[in-house]
């Protein structure tokens, strides 16, 4: 987690006017002018709210029970059910894909493939999660990340780890394109190693660009550079959280019963009505899958004729009926990475305690930014990004709300909670297991309930593993028409007051 010294990007409105809102609008609390000049050009921005970055849905946030609500065939009782509330965010409509992921390793080798061609490498998928002792899966190892067939299908091979520098690329090219479009900077394809256009970077001023035209200075009345504070660019681009990522599979808001009230018809088992995997409504679909999964021992897709999902493997992304987000593939085709640390206890310790049912997490690792002697940023390293460190004990100590930097462990696994995990003696669980969801192509349909979780190290990866990002919402959580909190109708007594 980066805390507030973080010089990244949280907000991104849908029009950015420096105006003088309504023609020389005043502070409230100092009486000075906004937006000019003469009166030290203190900017309030006519701003209207944070848009949808590329491939994202707005997924309204709220309260819903997290966890297994039916039968726990596995035993494990790793997901109790508890009341929690998710805040309002962003996540992609699909899994990324092969192509999104060649993209980003076409990238990495224009920029840092002659100086660090190891970056390019560690990027890299491994194709060979196709091979099996007693199939010939051979021509997948060959096939399925590098042939346009397979441009539009998940990418698979891919490890927690590096699904997490694919979000931090991703966060740089669309601000960077944001920019470009915005005509602050100039494209700039030639890019090389630490001069490459970095978002927490740029916002320091550690990164000029090709600058075709700044925004204009109000204090000084010439040019300056985006700030963090004009609401330009967007947030990062990141994993969802457990929490969101069930929350957005299960799109309770499909059942609610009606806008008036708080109430859900039906819960449900899947990211759709209910206990079936074929389509019940009467018409030329129907009885069709609704997702790609194993139906059975040797059946992955049917018979020939009848190919019950039409997917031996992995489905395109855009396949199958979205959910009431608009979600596609939230079960089946791909599990998919999320956030968190791996714990079974996580749901006990959530459930115990009242501190900790608003966007549950577990994976705290606190960062901060590097400062020097003149508390600046210290200069960004070789592949141009800016250097954090992470908070220690000691710091954390004098601290009300948290007393450590690493949290993975609270209330499972710590003093506190009497849980102990021998890794490599007793469990496999350990400070890089991390959880993936959502059932896959190969998996049976009690993986695809939302509510099921397992784990996988997260330097590892897996021919059933995919991805997809998420973003923080900033602001109302109902979207850029409502500013938040309710609005009331009244009638107010005009005061005389003093004119300016």
């Amino acid at each position: 987690m980066k805390n507030l010294l973080k010089f990244g990007a949280f907000l991104f409105g849908a029009a950015f006017v420096l105006s003088s809102c309504g023609g020389g609008e005043r502070s409230a609390t100092t009486g000075w002018k906004y937006n000019d000049t003469k009166w030290g050009g203190f900017e309030k921005l006519d701003y209207e709210g944070q848009a949808t970055g590329p491939n994202l849905v707005l997924i309204e946030g709220g309260t819903f029970t997290m966890g297994v609500t039916q039968q726990d065939v596995t035993y494990e009782w790793n997901n109790i059910p508890r009341r929690v509330t998710v805040s309002s965010f962003y996540m992609d409509e699909t899994e990324v894909s092969n192509i999104d992921y060649r993209e980003y390793l076409y990238w990495l080798n224009r920029v840092f493939g002659e100086s660090y061609p190891e970056v390019y490498r560690n990027a890299l998928p491994d194709t060979l999660v196709w091979r099996e002792e007693l199939a010939f899966n051979e021509p997948f190892v060959e096939t399925y990340f590098r042939h346009p067939s397979y441009d539009n299908y998940p990418v698979v091979g891919v490890s927690w780890t590096q699904a997490t520098e694919y979000c931090k690329w991703r966060t740089d090219r669309a601000n960077e394109m944001i920019l470009i479009e915005r005509g602050i900077l100039n494209i700039n394809p030639e890019q090389k190693d630490e001069d490459n256009f970095n978002t927490d970077a740029y916002l320091v001023g550690q990164y000029q660009g090709d600058v075709r035209k700044n925004l204009k200075d109000l204090r000084t009345g010439g040019e300056r550079q985006v700030r963090f504070e004009d609401g330009i660019v967007l947030p990062d681009y990141r994993l969802p959280t457990e929490a969101e990522w069930e929350y957005a599979a299960l799109a309770l808001q499909g059942n609610q019963t009606s806008e008036k009230d708080e109430r859900i018809s039906d819960r449900r088992f899947y990211p759709w009505d209910g206990n079936t995997m074929r389509y019940q409504k009467r018409d030329k679909s129907q009885g069709m899958m609704l997702a790609n999964f194993k139906r059975g021992a040797g059946d992955y897709m049917g018979m020939a004729g009848n190919l019950n999902d039409d997917a031996h493997i992995t489905a395109p992304v855009r396949e199958f009926l979205p959910n009431d987000f608009g979600l596609y593939n939230m079960a089946g085709n791909v599990n998919e990475w999320v956030l968190d640390l791996y714990r079974p206890l996580t749901s006990v310790a959530l459930e115990d305690s009242e501190n900790h049912d608003l966007n549950s997490y577990r994976g705290g690792e606190f960062t901060q930014l590097e400062l020097d002697e003149d508390g600046r940023p210290v200069e960004k390293d070789s592949l141009g990004r800016l250097r954090y460190r992470y908070v220690t004990d000691e710091e954390a100590a004098t601290r009300d709300n948290y007393k450590t930097g690493k949290v993975y462990n609270y209330l499972d696994g710590d003093k506190q909670s009497n849980a102990f995990y021998d890794t490599g003696v007793h469990t496999l669980v350990s400070d890089k297991t991390r959880v993936y969801k959502g059932g896959s192509w190969a998996d049976r349909a009690y993986w695809l309930t939302p509510g099921t979780r397992r784990y996988l190290d997260q330097d590892k990866a897996s021919r059933t593993i995919g991805f997809r990002c998420a973003m923080t919402r900033t602001g109302s959580p109902s979207g850029n028409d409502d500013v938040g909190g309710n609005q009331f109708s009244t009638k107010r007594k005009r005061k005389s007051s003093r004119r300016y």
